[in-house]
């Protein structure tokens, strides 16, 4: 009796299992196109050589005055060099290389194996010289053949002006070099954000509190605050409010995918003093009673909106 359903393809001597895998060889093979090795093995692509380095992570701190302008960083780190002895080739002289026997330079080799649809062909990485065409006989002194050392390297590093807390960057070529003249891998490096002693970041805005007696809140006045650039003027009018939030355009950070730059945004916050003198308590109690000291009714109403409601209303 015959076995039916999905049993044919193990008949032939073949799993479901040898299937995929034979597909995986198709797909995902060594070099070149996968159907190109299936259909007769095409074109061949030769490997440069050597193995790629490893990518090297670093951390850099900034501080907000060097995120808005932008600043070039000079970075040490240790890494793998290339080796001098040898420049890289992981041989002891040019003498001590020869082409490899097993692939004749291509860094391939064709591989021919039986599946369920007949004889197949692929291209792998040739074995003896793991793909990189040559063979060492005499490997250099200085890094036994690996073709690179460990070494302390100075990496000049331009980070543009408005990158924010982890934004990470990468500098392609500048990782770990590569082993037997394989190409070099890149440097990934996380921005730090830096704690501020005055400012604070909401994306592209800063935010600075700016602390006021209730007497240059209620005449009014010019004070100075600092900014991420230097330093500006800016007017309270009388009879200012706590919470209000004040305006400098463009004195924010710039945005690092448009022109776009944000502003700085004074909070008004009047501030109380925590020992006061039998005279100041006396003159604080004559204000309790005189009208123009006292709140209206609904000023409990209107003092509900929150710090960022006000920043929403800001920019409407």
């Amino acid at each position: 009796m015959g076995q039916g359903g999905g049993g044919g393809f193990q008949g032939g001597g073949y799993t479901m299992e040898d299937i995929f895998e034979q597909f995986g060889d198709v797909f995902g093979g060594g070099g070149g196109s996968g159907f190109e090795s299936f259909f007769g093995g095409g074109r061949t692509q030769r490997r440069s050589g050597g193995k790629k380095g490893s990518n090297l992570h670093i951390k850099v701190e900034l501080t907000l005055e060097e995120i808005a302008k932008g600043i070039t960083k000079k970075i040490k780190v240790k890494k793998s060099i290339t080796c001098d002895s040898c420049q890289g080739s992981g041989a002891k002289d040019a003498n001590s290389v020869s082409t490899c026997s097993t692939c004749r330079g291509s860094g391939y080799v064709k591989q021919v194996r039986s599946t369920f649809l007949g004889q197949m062909q692929t291209t792998v990485a040739c074995p003896s010289c793991q793909g990189a065409g040559k063979t060492i006989t005499a490997k250099c002194s200085s890094c036994q053949g690996t073709g690179t050392k460990l070494d302390f390297e100075v990496i000049s590093i331009d980070i543009p002006a408005g990158v924010s807390d982890e934004m990470q960057l990468s500098l392609r070529g500048k990782g770990n070099a590569g082993q037997n003249g394989g190409p070099s891998g890149d440097l990934l490096m996380t921005i730090k954000q830096k704690p501020h002693q005055y400012f604070r970041r909401e994306g592209n805005h800063v935010i600075y509190d700016l602390h006021l007696s209730y007497a240059d809140v209620a005449l009014g006045c010019s004070v100075e605050v600092p900014t991420l650039t230097g330093k500006a003027k800016i007017k309270i009018e009388e009879g200012t409010t706590a919470g209000k939030i004040l305006r400098l355009r463009g004195k924010g950070f710039p945005s690092v995918q448009s022109y776009e730059t944000g502003d700085q945004l004074v909070v008004v916050n009047i501030w109380s003093p925590k020992k006061l003198t039998k005279e100041e308590k006396d003159l604080l109690k004559k204000m309790q009673k005189m009208p123009n000291f006292n709140p209206p009714n609904d000023s409990k109403a209107k003092s509900g909106h929150g710090f960022f409601d006000k920043l929403e209303n800001l920019f409407r």
